[in-house]
């Protein structure tokens, strides 16, 4: 449980820092942007830099440890930080996307935290250690938006001293990385043998496990990275704003703690179309209006759906691989939902300044109806097949 607990502490500081890129990298990108449309392509880089890093950090993390490749993506995050930093004194907007993809770099390698829980735990024991992992998220919850609220005006000019906060936070999970003690890997998994991953992904609960982690953070990404904008363009106070970033991020990681065991009584494909429904919750209440109370109903509900989606994901993905596959079905899995993240964030943007929050919703319906549906057809067939 020691190492649970130091993971689930790391996992929080990786949200803490990237609570706060999302909160304020819209607004700074908007401030400095050569167009209004591209407000949010910051955090298409940020995004970006996940992707092209995530198969790297899996076979660097195969060859040479977790612990090394932790500490890697955090400085990774820590230069980053100050890199957007640099952006922002000089009013660079390339220099700001350039920030942001190195941070990108940080999410890439902090995104293998679960798996190392997985691997620390018995598999009668690998849905809660992953639960209890991404538990953790809450400390980016409350701390994210906090940060961002009371260092957007720190120093001059804005922004200036939350990106050098940011900063300070990876410094801070260094410390943490170093205390973790995770064995060597076996001498199987540094070979990286085993099937090719053109068979591995043609099974059926792996395709489902991509597709529920990619619609998780493909939906949560396109609204959450919108939410800010659309609340300032509604007139609500950056304040309003960070109480809705703190409570989305609350449910993205509060119900981690129980995730597991809902999962062990019910089933990881009850879980994951569960998850589709609340996101079509969010959806509807997203639709219906635009209060304070709207936002944050919606986001709440997101961040639950979310939770659902992606960990029951994770531990179908765990699955379908022998331990001698996982750098590449693991690294194959995020490079996904990068990617389907970076597609969102830059839609995102383009969305809420051209089309407005409603069209953006509903540009949200058709990927929750095919992981929904695709969920209930592969339950179905599971079910016949054991009978």
């Amino acid at each position: 449980m020691r190492e649970i607990f130091i993971l689930a502490l790391c996992q929080g500081l990786m949200l803490t820092h990237g609570v706060t890129m999302i909160a304020v990298t819209g607004l700074a990108g908007r401030a400095i942007a050569p167009d209004p449309g591209l407000a949010t392509l910051p955090l298409t880089t940020y995004v970006l830099g996940g992707a092209l890093m995530t198969l790297p950090a899996a076979l660097f993390m195969r060859r040479y440890g977790r612990r090394s490749g932790f500490s890697l993506g955090i400085i990774l995050g820590c230069v980053g930080a100050l890199v957007c930093a640099l952006a922002i004194m000089n009013h660079s907007f390339a220099v700001l996307c350039l920030g942001t993809v190195l941070c990108g770099g940080y999410v890439a390698f902090g995104q293998q935290y679960r798996f190392a829980a997985a691997d620390a735990v018995d598999a009668n024991w690998k849905s809660r250690a992953i639960s209890f992992t991404l538990a953790g998220g809450i400390l980016g919850g409350v701390l994210g938006p906090w940060a961002s609220t009371h260092t957007r005006d720190l120093l001059e000019p804005t922004f200036l001293g939350t990106y050098l906060s940011m900063s300070a936070i990876a410094l801070v999970a260094l410390v943490c990385v170093s205390r973790l003690r995770i064995p060597p890997l076996a001498v199987e998994e540094q070979a990286g043998t085993g099937r090719p991953i053109g068979i591995i992904v043609r099974q059926p609960a792996y395709l489902i496990a991509v597709l529920a982690a990619a619609t998780s953070y493909g939906v949560m990404n396109l609204l959450m990275t919108a939410t800010p904008l659309a609340m300032d363009i509604c007139h609500h106070d950056y304040a309003d704003t960070a109480l809705v970033l703190e409570w989305h991020v609350i449910g993205m990681f509060a119900p981690s703690f129980i995730t597991g065991d809902i999962i062990k009584r019910f089933g990881v494909l009850n879980v994951i179309a569960t998850g589709t429904l609340l996101l079509a919750g969010c959806i509807a209440i997203a639709l219906s209006g635009i209060s304070i109370m709207h936002f944050w109903w919606a986001l709440f509900l997101l961040g639950i759906g979310w939770n659902f989606l992606y960990i029951g994901g994770t531990t179908l993905l765990t699955e379908t691989y022998r331990s001698e596959e996982k750098a590449k079905a693991q690294g194959t899995n995020d490079f996904v939902v990068f990617t389907i993240q970076g597609l969102t964030s830059l839609s995102s943007g383009f969305l809420i300044s051209r089309q407005g929050w409603e069209t953006l919703n509903m540009f949200a319906l058709p990927a929750v109806a095919i992981t929904l549906m695709t969920t209930l057809a592969y339950s179905w067939k599971t079910k016949r097949s054991v009978r």
